[in-house]
C-alpha cells in the first residue's frame, strides 16, 4: 500500500509450450478452455469505488464533499501511470431526497471523473439507483447498459448489475432494501453465454460483493459463483463493503476494494492501478488506505 501517490498461478490449471507459446488449460475435465499468450500486452486499469459523493455535511465516517479533492488526488495519479481505462466500481453518488439534487450530484462529480479519461466504465451501486432510475444514472453518465463485456488487448472484462430486487425488479426510486442484491436469470443466461463464447482470461466488476453471505453479499451470489467458475475468469474486483479484504473461492481471486468515502481529507482516500501482465500476473497498486495484491493467473 502506496501511503503517497508514486511518481511514475492460478491453482488447479496446467501450463504447456506448443511451438513456443505458452497455454494455460483448465485442469477441470469439464473445461476446454485455452490461453494463447500471443497477441497479449499488458493492460493497466484505474480502479475508484464507493465515492459517495455529495453536498451534505459529514455522516459518520463518511465525508461525502471531501470525494472531489480525494479523486483529484487520483486524477493526477492516473494522469501519469495513464491506465488504458478506468472503472468506478458504484456508489459514485450518495442519496439524496429528490431527483433534482440527486442529478446535481451526479452531474457535479461526474463532470471530475469522465475529465479523467474517455474510456470509462460504470458499476451500478444501490446508492446510484436509490432516488434516480438505472435509466437516470447511465444518461447521466454516458453509459448504455448496466452490464455488459469487452476485451482489450487479449483480456476479457466482464461489468455486472447487481441492483435487482429477488423478485427480479429493478432498483430504483428507493423501492428496494440495500440488503437484497440479485443477479437475475436473464442476466445469469446472458453471463454463461458471454463466457462460454469467450476464450480470454477474464476479469470481472462488480459492486455488491459475490464472496460472502452476509448483508454485504450478492443474496445468490453461489450461482453466480457457478457460472464465473464454468468459464476463465481469474479474479472479480468489487467494492460495497468499504474495506480491503480479499478471497480465494475455487481458484478465483475476490477482491474487495477500499471506499474512497471513509474518513477526513485526502489521506483517508483510497484508489488503485490493477496491471494485468502478458507474462501471467495480476498486480493491485494500492494508493493511501488501498491494500496491494499480486496473483499469478
Amino acid at each position: 500500500m502506496h501511503n503517497n501517490p508514486p511518481e511514475p498461478k492460478r491453482p488447479g490449471r496446467r501450463a504447456f509450450v506448443k511451438n513456443g507459446t505458452l497455454f494455460l488449460a483448465a485442469a477441470s475435465a469439464s473445461s476446454s478452455v485455452l490461453f494463447s499468450r500471443e497477441g497479449f500486452a499488458d493492460v493497466r486499469v484505474g480502479l475508484v469505488t464507493d465515492l459517495h459523493y455529495a453536498d451534505k455535511p459529514a455522516g459518520g465516517s463518511r465525508h461525502y464533499r471531501d470525494t472531489p479533492d480525494k479523486l483529484a488526488e487520483a486524477a493526477a495519479l492516473f494522469a501519469k501511470v495513464k491506465p488504458h481505462f478506468i472503472v468506478e466500481l458504484g456508489d459514485l453518488i450518495d442519496a439524496a431526497e429528490s431527483v433534482e439534487t440527486e442529478l446535481g450530484y451526479l452531474k457535479r462529480i461526474n463532470k471530475d471523473f469522465a475529465a479523467i479519461s474517455d474510456a470509462r466504465h460504470y458499476v451500478l451501486g444501490n446508492h446510484c439507483v436509490h432516488t434516480l432510475t438505472k435509466e437516470e444514472f447511465l444518461g447521466g453518465v454516458g453509459q448504455q447498459k448496466s452490464y455488459y463485456s469487452f476485451d482489450h488487448s487479449g483480456f476479457h472484462f466482464v461489468v455486472l448489475d447487481s441492483c435487482f430486487r429477488s423478485d427480479g425488479e429493478p432498483y430504483g426510486r428507493k423501492n428496494f432494501v440495500w440488503t437484497d442484491p440479485n443477479i437475475p436469470k436473464a442476466e445469469l443466461d446472458w453471463l454463461k453465454e458471454d463466457l462460454s463464447s469467450n476464450c480470454r482470461p477474464t476479469i470481472v466488476f462488480a459492486h455488491q460483493r459475490l464472496d460472502v453471505s452476509d448483508h454485504h453479499g450478492v443474496r445468490n451470489a453461489a450461482d453466480v459463483r457457478a457460472v464465473l467458475e464454468s468459464g476463465s475468469v481469474q479474479a472479480v474486483i468489487q467494492g460495497h463493503s468499504h474495506h480491503n479484504d480479499h478471497n480465494e473461492i475455487n481458484d478465483i481471486h475476490y477482491c474487495t476494494l477500499v471506499a474512497m468515502v471513509e474518513g477526513a481529507g485526502v489521506n483517508s482516500s483510497g484508489y488503485s492501478v490493477m496491471t494485468l501482465t502478458a507474462g501471467g500476473s495480476i498486480q493491485l497498486s494500492g494508493f493511501r488506505r488501498q491494500s496491494d495484491y499480486s496473483w499469478i493467473w
